[in-house]
């Protein structure tokens, strides 16, 4: 099964990926846990490239190509033969994430990133989706938590970007059935039960 995580920086996906994995090891389960950008020797390198502060001058243009490219190496070099081997694949962001941020974020015209997206990632879709949703004032209050030097150059952007990415996302739920979108204020074993049934409604579907 390929599992994605979604949403706003600072929303939790990492606590939940984490979780997930935890209880899909307990079940005997094969994982692989990949991150975006990132995953692989090559994808690691440019994720060093996409998030790096100092990068400042870096165009909308350059930023999806680099996203995508990560993306690309990631899927051909790590998910698709995890995938036919009946690993589950989990993944703490993945295309969706260009949708948002790139797209809606950036203003990048929506048919380019989503045809860029599809052959990207060939036919790796994920099963489902996990959208954790937090309001803008929630994403304030969280990052305000962290410290300025530890942020990254996405990180970084101003509120007006992040509100244009939640609509980005709040559109994909509407769009894709895999969606399930969840409160990202729920507390961390609420969302993590959630997770759980939708999983299991997949697998039983598929007995």
């Amino acid at each position: 099964m390929f599992i994605t995580f979604e949403g706003l920086d600072f929303c939790g996906k990492s606590t939940q990926v984490q979780l997930l994995e935890k209880y899909l090891l307990q079940r005997g389960k094969k994982v692989e846990i990949i991150r975006e950008p990132g995953g692989t020797p090559i994808s690691e390198k440019i994720r060093d490239i996409l998030l790096d502060k100092k990068n400042s001058e870096m165009s909308i243009e350059t930023e999806l190509i680099l996203f995508s490219g990560s993306r690309s190496q990631l899927v051909s070099q790590v998910i698709l033969p995890a995938l036919k081997e009946n690993v589950f694949v989990i993944s703490d962001r993945f295309h969706d994430s260009s949708i948002a941020y790139q797209s809606f974020g950036r203003k990048i015209p929506l048919n380019f990133v989503e045809e860029l997206q599809k052959f990207v990632i060939k036919e790796a879709v994920p099963d489902i989706t996990f959208f954790l949703d937090i309001p803008i004032d929630e994403v304030i209050k969280r990052k305000s938590k962290v410290k300025q030097i530890e942020l990254d150059r996405i990180e970084l952007s101003q509120i007006d970007f992040y509100e244009r990415v939640r609509k980005g996302y709040l559109y994909l739920a509407e769009k894709e059935k895999r969606f399930r979108t969840i409160s990202g204020l729920n507390s961390i074993p609420e969302i993590h039960a959630i997770i759980i049934e939708e999983i299991k409604k997949i697998e039983s579907s598929r007995m």
